[in-house]
């Protein structure tokens, strides 16, 4: 079972929330956190305040490139 990235959360992942940090990786690199519904909003705006965010996507949908 994938479990949501959340602090805390044991929760099954229905998301793939997609980032880069410009400063510290590659532009091809796609780093990936996991999140339940509830925890989806909250792990996306964190990454998306920062400048992070690439997408977020069903974890039916992650490829081979993320992670």
């Amino acid at each position: 079972m994938l479990v949501c990235s959340s602090k805390g959360c044991r929760e099954r992942a229905a998301y793939g929330v997609v980032w880069n940090n410009p400063k510290v990786h590659t532009p091809e690199r796609r780093k990936v956190w996991l999140a339940c519904p509830d925890h989806r909003g909250s792990l996306s705006d964190f990454l998306s305040l920062r400048g992070f965010l690439i997408e977020v996507l069903p974890v039916e949908s992650l490829g081979e490139r993320d992670g």
